[in-house]
Order: C-alpha cells, then sequence, then structure tokens
C-alpha cells in the first residue's frame, strides 16, 4: 500500500546513527503472566522476540491485556511470571523481572513509554518538558535547577523542528492541543535514545491530521533503528504503518505476523462481537 505524503518536513534528522544492528533482537519475552487476582490471569504466557527496525501494532478488544503487556514490558507494572529479556549487542542478556530499582530506572531508559494521556508537566514550557527525557543522564539538583548542557538544549531543538513543534517550546505544555502535547511527548522520550519505545493508545484521542502525523513520526523512528511497539485499535493503521502486528485475545498471543494475514477468521477471534468497532 503507498505511503501517505508526509505532512511535516523533516529540517535535520536528529537522531544519532543507534548502536545496533538494523533487524537485531533487543528483546526477548518468554511466557510472560500477569495475575491481578489468584486465578485472573491479564497476561497468559505471552511470548515473542522484538528486532530493531520493527515497528509493531498490538491489538485486541478492550481488556485484551495491550495496555497492561506494554506496562509490564517497561517495568512499570511488575509481572507474575516469565521472563522480559534486554538483549545486549553482545547477545548477552539481563531480566527485567529480576533488576532493582536502580536498575528498572536504567532499563525505562532504553525502553521508552509514550502514553495516551501525554504524561507532561502542565506547568512546565515545551522545551522543559523535553528536556526531562534526559533526567537519567544528569543530576537530581541540576534538574530541579533546570541546568541542561548546550548539547541537550540543541537536541531538544532539533526534535522539536523535527516534529513542526519548535514555535511553541516556551508555551507551557497545558496550552498546547491533544496532538501537540503527544509530539512533546515523543519529543521527550526520544531524548532518552531508546532501543526500544512503548506506544500506549497514542493516537486514540486525535482528530485524523494530528494521527497521521504520530503515525509517521513512529514509523520514523522504527526506520531510524529503534524497536516500536504501539497499542492500537484501528486495523487501517496498523495495515498501512506497521511492519507486524500481535493479537491479544483475552491475554494470550492469537496472532504474530506480517498485517497482511489479519483476514476475517482472525480478526473474529481477536474482536468477536466488537469487530464492527474496527475501523
Amino acid at each position: 500500500m503507498a505511503m501517505a505524503a508526509p505532512l511535516f518536513e523533516v529540517v535535520n534528522d536528529p537522531f544519532e546513527a543507534p548502536l545496533i544492528d538494523l533487524g537485531r533482537k533487543v528483546l526477548e519475552v518468554q511466557n510472560l503472566t500477569k495475575a491481578y487476582q489468584q486465578e485472573k490471569l491479564v497476561l497468559d504466557g505471552i511470548s515473542f522476540e522484538l528486532r530493531a527496525g520493527e515497528f509493531v501494532a498490538v491489538v485486541g478488544r478492550s481488556g485484551a491485556g495491550k495496555s497492561t503487556l506494554l506496562h509490564t514490558l517497561n517495568g512499570t507494572i511488575p509481572a507474575t511470571s516469565g521472563h522480559i529479556l534486554n538483549v545486549h549487542t553482545d547477545l548477552t542478556t539481563d531480566d527485567v523481572l529480576s533488576m532493582n530499582r536502580k536498575e528498572l530506572r536504567n532499563w525505562r531508559t532504553h525502553c521508552g513509554m509514550i502514553f495516551q494521556d501525554f504524561c507532561l508537566v502542565p506547568r512546565l514550557d515545551v522545551i522543559s518538558n523535553v528536556l526531562l527525557g534526559r533526567l537519567s543522564f544528569t543530576s537530581t539538583f541540576k534538574s530541579l535547577l533546570k541546568v541542561f548542557s548546550d548539547k541537550d538544549r540543541a537536541e531538544a531543538i532539533e526534535l522539536l523542528k523535527w516534529l513542526n513543534m519548535l514555535p511553541y517550546a516556551l508555551q507551557r505544555a497545558e496550552n498546547l492541543s491533544g496532538g501537540q502535547q503527544q509530539r512533546v511527548a515523543i519529543c521527550r522520550a526520544m531524548m532518552q535514545k531508546p532501543k526500544i519505545l512503548l506506544a500506549d493508545e497514542p493516537v486514540a484521542s486525535l482528530d485524523p491530521k494530528n494521527t497521521v502525523r504520530i503515525m509517521e513520526a513512529l514509523q520514523k523512528v522504527a526506520s531510524d533503528g529503534v524497536g516500536v511497539m504501539v497499542n492500537l485499535h484501528s486495523i487501517e493503521l496498523v495495515q498501512q504503518y506497521c511492519t507486524r502486528v500481535i493479537g491479544l485475545a483475552k491475554g494470550r498471543v492469537i496472532y504474530d505476523g506480517h498485517p497482511s494475514g489479519l483476514n476475517e477468521q482472525i480478526l473474529n477471534q481477536l474482536y468477536g462481537d466488537e469487530i464492527d468497532q474496527v475501523s
């Protein structure tokens, strides 16, 4: 399918070349489970691999476990059992489920997260919100005083240029539209220089124009060597932008493959009587 014409021009590529080979495995999930109650599994034995440069959609009806999966991968929700293996460039691994608090903070730097409700600091200006993506790389004292290096500020400016948000750099985040706030959230996540980027329903509350902007931005991130996973409701968006789709039903993987393989039978398994609501 032909790609939509970009709505914005990349003034200067703000991403440094990743220190990973395109297609290299960056994450391995083994038999992951999450139970909020003793016998109620939200995630039920999920296994998959994520590779650098993939743009993976996670789909399924409400309650299928999509958001829980992403938050578990990021370490913001503890898993019940299984393994989430961070794969290093030398192919050694460490398990997110075994990490202590300090190690988890470091993991979340490499595994960035974009939220449906943006999670910006409303009273801070846009460029300060973007620079918060460097918190893991500077002292708490300096960050409280908003003391960041010239290099960090230059990178923040390039990211804002990339998503046409530089004119809003000194505006408070609370004064932006939803689409603008989501673009700022992407810039903040990319300031972390993550090898994995997770996005939890990033376009759910956006109009069509901003939806295209956000999807094209995430597609660009993946093309630069970051493994991207995004929860989506729209099968049309999945087929237009994503290179792979993982379909969940009742916490289990029903489908893992190319979006073109989402036939009527699989969609019925994934959505049941909600299939008419999937665009």
